[in-house]
């Protein structure tokens, strides 16, 4: 089980944005309490493709040091796609080459 913080650079506000996921939703609300991030914050699979937390990056520094794994965007996007699909995130370095293959079946069908 693990937590995940993406690459990405979204401005909001005077703030640069990344994205928080895990394999559970447990483990995020875990890791966003201990980084001091309100749970009001969680957006859920109900308004978004994924369980996350939009951070900043003094919150995405915490993690990594609170032992979240280092991801990139591509990868986030793949692993949600892949946990929309199987109820599963799977692990980064499957989330591109498995992300390439869903969309080959896709087109065969």
């Amino acid at each position: 089980m693990a937590v995940y913080v993406d690459d990405m650079r979204a401005p909001y506000r005077r703030m640069l944005m990344c994205h928080m996921l895990a394999d559970t939703d447990d483990e995020l609300h875990a890791m966003a309490a201990l980084i001091g991030v309100a749970r009001r914050w969680w957006q859920s699979p109900e308004k978004t493709s994924g369980s996350h937390y939009d951070i900043c990056l003094t919150k995405r520094a915490l993690a990594v040091k609170a032992g979240a794994v280092e991801i990139t965007l591509r990868q986030a996007s793949a692993m949600n796609l892949r946990r929309r699909a199987t109820g599963e995130l799977g692990p980064p370095e499957e989330a591109l080459p498995w992300r390439e293959m869903f969309r080959a079946n896709a087109r065969r069908a």
